[in-house]
């Protein structure tokens, strides 16, 4: 399948969920995609909601699988946490902080709000070094398995909507936000259509 050239990246907290759920359907439709976390640390459900299990943005996904299959693999069978670090270590080595990467996209889709207001200071604190157009939209979606599944889908039909413009204006894409989201009968979950387009385009 022929690459598209519309550049994504795909951003939620730790890179582990959401955002590696869009980028696994992203990649198969042929999309130039990469995706990001914006937290400090990566975090993933431990054996109690006040004791997660933290790690470094260094660390691999397939050294968090080994480390949770040492500490509980049932528990982490179960919970479905084992299947989706599979899933992610098939599509990269380990998560990706947005704040270091310096590339360019054309399209920034982030999966909640918090997330969304990170990569705009993100970008706002940049040097600005182009003068590229680049969309950030925010798809509001709840961090579980099923939830991620259901976004990921809706992100694909937004990207797929967004690249049959060969030149997207503010305008255009908020309408384009507003048919995607009838279309997927989720009227809420796509936000902030008419103030995501920055002027510029940072490095």
């Amino acid at each position: 399948m022929p690459q598209n050239p519309l550049r994504v990246a795909v951003v939620c907290s730790s890179n582990q969920n959401r955002s590696m759920e869009a980028h696994s359907i992203l990649s198969k439709k042929g999309f130039n995609v990469r995706s990001f976390g914006t937290g400090t640390h990566v975090k993933l459900p431990g054996p109690a909601p006040d004791k997660p299990n933290i790690y470094d943005f260094k660390t691999t996904y397939d050294q968090m699988y080994s480390d949770l299959i040492r500490k509980d693999k049932e528990l982490y069978t179960q919970n479905g946490i084992l299947h989706m670090l599979d899933r992610n270590k098939r599509i990269k080595s380990r998560p990706e902080r947005f704040q270091t990467c310096k590339d360019q996209f054309d399209l920034i889709v982030t999966c909640e709000e918090r997330v969304y207001d990170q990569v705009l200071e993100d970008l706002n604190s940049r040097e600005q070094e182009t003068f590229q157009s680049v969309h950030v939209i925010n798809v509001d979606i709840q961090d579980n398995h099923e939830e991620a599944t259901i976004g990921a889908f809706l992100i694909c039909e937004l990207c797929q909507c967004v690249s049959v413009c060969t030149f997207c204006v503010l305008g255009e894409l908020g309408k384009l936000m507003k048919q995607c989201a009838a279309l997927n009968n989720t009227p809420q979950c796509i936000q902030m259509g008419s103030t995501v387009t920055q002027t510029n385009v940072y490095r």
